[in-house]
């Protein structure tokens, strides 16, 4: 048994700095996305960038908008997905209902935090309900972070 958890591979696991960065993250929902054709593969090998996307309600269905999943050379040259195109994201209805009138009566924005795959290799996505931050609480976390960043190297070099 442990030499199969040695052998096993470490998922990919994509997260976005950046929507951390701009917005406050108040809650996270994990939702499954539908992708087309060898779209799965072009994400395991690292083709994906999700850093300017967003979710945006449509019809009552969520979509995630803006997400490139970039062509992989291995695969069939006759089909290929577009890859800027809209994937739909697979929420139960209560979801929507609740990101819905959060997003209409409160003001959020949603956007996508994190794409792994789970323990029975499926791709989900992490989306979170966030309110954008202002210019003066980026400065304070960046200042934050520098802060934690410098203790952290001092500590370690004055244990030596």
């Amino acid at each position: 048994m442990a030499k199969k958890d040695k052998n096993k591979t470490k998922a990919r696991e994509f997260l976005n700095k950046k929507a951390f960065h701009d917005y406050h993250i108040e809650d996270i929902i994990e939702a499954g996305i539908v992708l087309e054709g060898s779209e799965v593969k072009a994400i395991r090998a690292g083709r994906l960038n999700f850093k300017d996307s967003f979710v945006r309600i449509i019809k009552n269905e969520v979509f995630i908008l803006n997400m490139n999943i970039s062509h992989l050379e291995t695969t069939h040259t006759s089909y290929r997905p577009e890859e800027n195109r809209d994937r739909k994201l697979l929420l139960h209805r209560k979801q929507i209902n609740k990101l819905y009138e959060k997003v209409t009566k409160d003001g959020y924005t949603i956007v996508p935090t994190k794409i792994y795959f789970n323990d029975k290799n499926i791709l989900k996505v992490n989306i979170g309900l966030a309110k954008g931050k202002k210019l003066y609480d980026k400065r304070e976390d960046l200042k934050r972070k520098t802060m934690q960043r410098d203790t952290q190297r001092i500590l370690k070099n004055w244990n030596r």
